[in-house]
């Protein structure tokens, strides 16, 4: 299992999701628990990216 680097965690909670970031402090429960989740969500996709997506591949029509 490969090793969670602080650095990336930090780089994440300070460049991404700012509205998340506030959200957190929100009076309604409801607000906390999205800006909760956004935050996460940042954070995973910062540490483990989705692969890119190859531009020689011809798309299929819809």
């Amino acid at each position: 299992m490969e090793r969670i680097d602080p650095a990336q965690i930090t780089d994440a909670l300070l460049t991404s999701a700012g509205w998340a970031r506030v959200g957190l402090t929100a009076p309604s429960e409801h607000l906390r628990q999205q800006a909760a989740k956004e935050l996460a969500l940042t954070i995973c996709d910062r540490i483990n990216p989705a692969p890119a997506a190859d531009l020689n591949q011809l798309r299929l029509p819809l």
